[in-house]
């Protein structure tokens, strides 16, 4: 039996390379004849620039950037394709998973790092760009990312309006005669499977503005922003609407990007696998295991292990899904997965869970091909 192992990160806990070496510890228990095959995957979040780049046989390089409140980091990109092409993620220089809980505040978090990070990969000599955007904490509509690429967003005086949501209120005008020249000639792929418009109840602010520490008045503020932008971008010919699929991705960075640097948008899951070689690894395998840190209703929907489900099914190879929780009713993944389970032993809080996570996901990896093995027997 060939198996393909093909799973996300566990967020906060295993990279997708240690969840691969963890799902083979529990094969190997099982069946030792097996063929395994480890490609780990992103989807355009945290880890994608190392995933792909690592993936794609390219170097990691190091820079430093602002975080969303101003702070000087360390973020990497890849360069892969003997340097033309590079590899970042938003979530890096702009993400959420950079300040702690009390600091999130899209009123104040700025894209500027993303900027900044983009700069740095020019710099490098890329003349194409992969950028995963998911993992933002960001709400700015990518005004942070535009100035430091030479953009100027000024008021009615003719002053900078700032930085950070809160800014987005004060923009009069958008001047683009400083911006970097080479992003003309630059070009630029949006890895993102996120697919709202830009505002709206189902825009950046509504959708996603809770999660990055917005109360209701702000997500009505930060809307109402985001509004105003779009409408300076369509009113100076830049656009003409910001209702296409992806643009309130990431705070309205998807709209930034597309509208005021021709990116095209891409599905983060499907570009990485594409890149990692998951497909040609695909045509040998007999059994696909993917696996996350949390599946819920939205996994099913579209998010990287349901499209490596999708795609097995295609190729007629079974997909089994090893999540570290199922939250809502499980049957509502059996439309995307042959098999789901938590790898959860029950234990009382989430630390411990963390702790035996490694653990756990081996057994739960074993316990599958034992099953199976036992299920050729009868």
């Amino acid at each position: 039996m060939n198996i393909l192992i093909a799973p996300d990160s566990f967020k906060g806990n295993m990279s997708a390379a240690e969840v691969c070496a963890a799902i083979e510890r529990g094969i190997i228990r099982a069946d030792r004849n097996a063929g395994i095959f480890k490609i780990p995957l992103a989807d355009g979040g945290e880890g994608t620039a190392k995933t792909l780049t690592e993936a794609a046989g390219g170097r990691l390089v190091k820079t430093p950037v602002t975080d969303p409140l101003g702070r000087t980091i360390e973020a990497v990109f890849g360069l892969i394709e003997n340097g033309r092409t590079a590899v970042l993620d938003m979530a890096g220089a702009s993400g959420m998973e950079l300040l702690r809980r009390e600091e999130l505040n899209p009123l104040k978090a700025s894209s500027r790092g993303t900027g900044e990070l983009i700069r740095a990969a020019l710099n490098a000599g890329a003349v194409n760009l992969i950028i995963g955007i998911g993992g933002s904490a960001t709400n700015d509509g990518g005004i942070g990312m535009l100035g430091a690429l030479g953009f100027r967003f000024l008021d009615e005086k003719g002053e900078d309006s700032g930085e950070g949501g809160e800014a987005l209120a004060k923009i009069h005008r958008m001047e683009s005669g400083g911006a970097d020249p080479r992003l003309k000639t630059v070009s630029i792929q949006t890895a993102c499977d996120v697919t709202n418009p830009l505002t709206g109840t189902q825009g950046a602010s509504a959708v996603f503005g809770p999660q990055k520490g917005a109360d209701p008045l702000m997500v009505k503020f930060l809307d109402e922003g985001l509004s105003r932008l779009g409408k300076i971008w369509i009113q100076a010919g830049l656009a003409q609407d910001t209702d296409q699929k992806g643009d309130g991705a990431a705070g309205g960075m998807g709209a930034a990007l597309r509208i005021c640097l021709g990116a095209k948008m891409e599905s983060g899951a499907m570009l990485v696998m594409r890149y990692a070689g998951f497909f040609e690894a695909l045509e040998k395998a007999d059994l696909v295991i993917t696996g996350e840190g949390r599946t819920d209703s939205q996994s099913a929907g579209g998010k990287l292990c349901s499209t490596v489900a999708r795609e097995s099914r295609k190729a007629g190879v079974p997909a089994a899904l090893l999540s570290g929780a199922l939250e809502g009713d499980c049957q509502n993944l059996f439309p995307a997965f042959d098999y789901a389970v938590s790898i959860s032993r029950g234990q009382p809080d989430l630390d411990s869970m963390i702790r035996d996570s490694s653990h756990d996901l081996s057994l739960a990896a074993e316990n599958l091909i034992r099953a199976l093995i036992l299920g050729r027997n009868l």
